[in-house]
C-alpha cells in the first residue's frame, strides 16, 4: 500500500522546506536543536492539518510565519509562568550531578512529597512546572482565577519544600 495523499504532501513539504525551515527556527531558538525540531514538526503538522491555508500562496513564507509565531508563543508562555524557585535548581543539580540510581531515588522522593500535597496544590504545580503552562493556561485548565493559581503555587511550593526537608532533600 502506497503513501496517502496527506503523507505525500507532508513528505513533499519536509523535503522541499524542512532544511531551510530548521535553519531559520534554529536561529530563532538561539541554537536549541530540540526546540527547533519540535517547532519544525509542529509547523509541518499545522500545514498538514490546514492544506487550505497553503492554496494559492507561496508555501515557504507561510511556514516561516507559523514557525516564528510558535517560537514567540513558547517564549511568552515561559515568561508568563510564576517565578522560578529553588525546586528547579534542585532538580537540575540532581539531574546533572549524580548517577542514574541516585536520580531515580530522588525522583521517587520528590514524587512522594508531591503526592503528599493537597490535590489543589499538586494540580497547580503539575500544570505550571511539569506541563510548563502559564498562569493563564493553568487557570483555564483548572477552572480557577489566575490569582488563585499564583497563590496556590506559592503555598504549594512552600509545602513541597517542607515535605522535601522532612525527607532530607531540601538545601
Amino acid at each position: 500500500m502506497g503513501p496517502t495523499a496527506d503523507e505525500a504532501l507532508l513528505r513533499a513539504l519536509y523535503s522541499e522546506h524542512g532544511g531551510p525551515l530548521f535553519g531559520y527556527v534554529l536561529r530563532l531558538t538561539g541554537g536549541d536543536r530540540a526546540q527547533a525540531e519540535d517547532v519544525v514538526q509542529e509547523t509541518l503538522l499545522r500545514a498538514w492539518k490546514h492544506p487550505e491555508a497553503l492554496a494559492g500562496r507561496p508555501v515557504r513564507p507561510w511556514l516561516f510565519t507559523v514557525a516564528r509565531n510558535l517560537v514567540v508563543d513558547a517564549h511568552r508562555a515561559r515568561q508568563a509562568r510564576p517565578p522560578e524557585t529553588w525546586i528547579d535548581e534542585q532538580l537540575v543539580m540532581t539531574a546533572s550531578g549524580s548517577d542514574d540510581i541516585d536520580r531515580a531515588l530522588e525522583s521517587w522522593t520528590v514524587a512522594e512529597a508531591l503526592a503528599g500535597l493537597s490535590a489543589p496544590h499538586r494540580a497547580v504545580l503539575v500544570e505550571t512546572y511539569y506541563r510548563g503552562r502559564s498562569v493563564a493556561e493553568t487557570a483555564k485548565t483548572l477552572g480557577i482565577p489566575p490569582g488563585t493559581v499564583k497563590s496556590r503555587t506559592y503555598y504549594a511550593l512552600r509545602a513541597l519544600k517542607l515535605a522535601l526537608e522532612e525527607r532530607g532533600m531540601a538545601p
